[in-house]
């Protein structure tokens, strides 16, 4: 089988396990609240969503992990040719999109302090640092690697910063 682009799926593995633990912990907190206000139903309530959460979540993992080991296995089985044409799909010229750096400053406006409508415990501007991060990891700036919540730069990414200083 012949992949698109792995590592969109890869990403999108990494979003979506993202968004889920953003719902646990927003889950959690409901029934923190519940548990301080002796709410004991809704608490329990909170601790069941929490555990089914949690479960999508390994699950989620589990996947992303196999496909990872798919993407892997059809890499090292693909010819330079294939590859070539892999790299080159989809891409603009350069300087026709706006370069996503141009996005980066405007971030943290007025706006993206409000929640998002699936999590009133979410800021947009963490939503949209999430995928700045996924952008900067397809763009080999931030290691795909890096421990949970750490965003390591690569030497790639240290480039960029001397070139842009």
């Amino acid at each position: 089988m012949i992949e698109n682009n792995p590592s969109n799926i890869s990403s999108a593995f990494e979003m979506l396990l993202e968004e889920v633990e953003a719902e646990i912990d927003f889950v959690n907190g409901v029934g923190a609240k519940a548990l301080e206000g002796r709410d004991y139903d809704r608490a329990k309530e909170a601790l069941e969503r929490s555990g089914v959460l949690t479960a999508l979540r390994d699950k989620l993992a589990a996947l992303r992990k196999d496909w990872e080991q798919l993407a892997a296995a059809a890499e090292r089985d693909e010819d330079e040719e294939t590859r070539a044409e892999r790299r080159n799909l989809g891409k603009l010229r350069k300087g026709l999109r706006t370069p996503e750096a141009a996005y980066y400053k405007p971030i943290l406006k007025d706006v993206d302090y409000d929640p998002l409508a699936s999590g009133p415990d979410n800021p947009r501007w963490r939503n949209a640092g999430q995928w700045a991060r996924n952008s900067m990891v397809n763009e080999g700036l931030l290691k795909r690697d890096s421990p949970r919540g750490i965003w390591e730069i690569t030497d790639a990414g240290r480039q960029v910063l001397r070139e842009q200083a």
